[in-house]
């Protein structure tokens, strides 16, 4: 009677399998996580522009101003004594916002006032290839984002 062999893998095969496997997520890790630059603007702007959002909220459940403050030199922005928050690298920032709330001549800001309103403006984000524009209403103090049309400066 033949002698029946037992079902299974060798030790050989399973060592040759996690090798590949290792050497595979060895290149990938190397590699990095993939990265869409039309993503991380529109994820930059995305974050920017519900953070405008929340000071608009925070102000009139606070029935006090919050200002947001923008640094288009440094690609930075920050709400009203909270943390910083810098853009990707890559991303410019363009800001055009009310005479009166120009702080200096580096830094900006849009203040939203307890009754919804706020001083309005525009920011541009853009990486050389694509342009979005959040726009604040000064009257509502709606927040808006979309893309900036290619003519418009």
């Amino acid at each position: 009677m033949p002698r029946r062999r037992a079902a299974g893998f060798t030790l050989i095969e399973v060592i040759v399998v996690l090798a590949v496997l290792s050497l595979g997520l060895g290149l990938l890790a190397l590699r990095g996580p993939p990265r869409s630059a039309a993503l991380e603007i529109r994820a930059a702007a995305g974050e920017m522009a519900q953070a405008l959002r929340l000071a608009r909220a925070q102000s009139i459940a606070r029935n006090a101003p919050v200002r947001v403050v923008l640094d288009p030199a440094r690609g930075a922005w920050a709400v009203d004594g909270a943390a910083p928050h810098a853009l990707p690298p890559g991303i410019a920032l363009v800001l055009r916002v009310a005479e009166t709330e120009a702080l200096g001549n580096r830094l900006g800001a849009i203040r939203f006032a307890p009754d919804g309103s706020s001083t309005g403006g525009t920011i541009e984000l853009a990486d050389g290839h694509r342009r979005l524009r959040i726009g604040v209403d000064w009257l509502s103090g709606r927040v808006t984002l979309a893309e900036a049309r290619s003519d418009a400066r």
